[in-house]
C-alpha cells in the first residue's frame, strides 16, 4: 500500500496491524481442534445413526485429545439437526452424521431451509449399509417367502414402522407394497430405537431396520431376521437372502458420512477427513463395521459430494414411483 508523506505514520502502523493479522485465521486452522467438537446426530439414541455416531466420536475424542460431544436432535426427519449445521459456523466445530435420510429428505419436502448438498461442506462417507427387514420373534412368517403370502393376506390391520417420515425404512415399506400390492399404514416413530421398541411390543407388524441396531435384537432372540435389501447377500450373513431373491429390483442401500457447514477451510475439512479415515481402516473398526453386514467407505470429499448428488436423484425417482408423502 502506498502512502502520502502527511499519512506515512498512521499508514504505517495499519500496515504492520494488517501484516500481523493475515496468519491469523492459518494460525486457528493449525491448531484445529483447540475445543470440543460437536457431532449432531439426526436420530434417536440407540439407533444405528446413534451407534455409529459415538463410536466415531469416542475415537476423534481419541485423536484429536479433544471431547467429541454427541447431541442427539431426531426429530423432523432429520431436518432440526440438518439446519443446525448448515447454519453454524464453518469453523470445524460443529458437525453432522448425516445418512441417507438426509438426501431423501430432498424428496419429500421441497421446501427444506437448507440444500442437502450445497448447504454443507461433504467430508467423508463413513459406510454404506443395506436394510434389513424384521419381524416380531412371534410372527407366523419364517422365511422371506412366507412373509410375502403373510402380508399380502393379512387378517385385519398391517402396519409397518420406520425411524420416521423420510427414512430409508419407510421408503422400503413404501417400495414394498408398490411391488407386492400389499395393502400397509406406514407408522413413524423418533428414530430406530423407538420403533423397534414398538415392533418388540407388538405395536405394529414389519419394520425395514437399520442393519447395525435391527441385528442387536435378532441376535438377542426378540426378532426375527427375513431378508436384506442389498442386491445380494451380504458375505457376514450368508444364510439371509436379499429382498430381490423373491422380488426382482428390490435395492433400497443405506449410508453414513460425516459432513459440515458449506465454505469450511480446506485444512479443516482435510484435517478431519484423513483422521476419520485413519480410524476407518484401523482394523477394530473395520473388523466392526464388516460384522454388522456394512461396508466400510472413505472417499474423498468431492468423492463423497458427486455420491450425495447422485443419491438425492436416487430417492426423488423413487419417491415419485412408490407414491410416498410426507405425513
Amino acid at each position: 500500500m502506498r502512502c502520502s508523506q502527511a499519512a506515512k505514520p498512521g499508514c504505517r502502523l495499519l500496515a504492520l496491524a494488517l501484516a500481523f493479522a493475515a496468519p491469523l485465521p492459518a494460525f486457528a486452522q493449525d491448531d484445529f481442534p483447540n475445543k470440543p467438537i460437536r457431532l449432531i446426530t439426526p436420530a434417536a439414541q440407540g439407533g444405528t445413526t446413534d451407534i455409529l455416531a459415538r463410536l466415531f466420536g469416542a475415537k476423534l475424542s481419541e485423536a484429536f485429545r479433544q471431547q467429541v460431544l454427541v447431541d442427539n436432535r431426531g426429530s423432523a426427519s432429520g431436518v432440526v439437526g440438518g439446519e443446525m449445521v448448515a447454519t453454524a459456523k464453518p469453523d470445524g466445530y460443529t458437525l453432522l452424521l448425516a445418512y441417507h435420510q438426509h438426501t431423501v429428505n430432498a424428496a419429500l419436502n421441497p421446501k427444506l431451509p437448507y440444500h442437502p448438498v450445497n448447504s454443507f461442506t461433504p467430508i467423508t462417507q463413513l459406510t454404506s449399509a443395506a436394510q434389513l427387514l424384521v419381524v416380531n420373534s412371534a410372527s407366523p412368517p419364517k422365511t422371506l417367502e412366507e412373509f410375502i403370502a403373510w402380508t399380502k393376506n393379512y387378517q385385519g390391520s398391517l402396519n409397518f414402522g420406520s425411524a420416521g417420515i423420510g427414512s430409508g425404512g419407510h421408503l422400503a415399506g413404501e417400495l414394498y407394497k408398490q411391488m407386492t400390492g400389499t395393502r400397509a399404514e406406514h407408522v413413524p416413530y423418533k428414530g430406530t430405537g423407538p420403533a423397534l421398541v414398538a415392533l418388540l411390543g407388538g405395536e405394529y407388524q414389519f419394520n425395514f431396520a437399520g442393519l447395525q441396531s435391527g441385528l442387536t435384537q435378532v441376535r438377542a432372540g426378540r426378532l426375527r431376521a427375513l431378508a436384506v435389501t442389498t442386491p445380494k447377500r451380504l458375505a457376514a450373513l450368508p444364510d439371509l437372502p436379499a429382498m430381490t431373491e423373491q422380488l426382482p429390483g428390490f435395492e433400497i442401500v443405506g449410508w453414513y458420512g460425516v459432513i459440515g457447514p458449506a465454505k469450511m477451510p480446506e485444512p479443516i475439512v482435510m484435517r478431519l477427513h484423513d483422521s476419520l479415515v485413519k480410524i476407518l481402516n484401523s482394523p477394530d473398526i473395520r473388523e466392526r463395521i464388516l460384522a454388522d453386514g456394512s461396508e466400510p467407505v472413505g472417499n474423498s470429499p468431492e468423492a463423497f459430494r458427486q455420491f450425495m448428488l447422485a443419491d438425492m436423484a436416487k430417492w426423488v425417482k423413487l419417491v415419485k414411483e412408490s407414491g410416498a408423502k410426507m405425513d
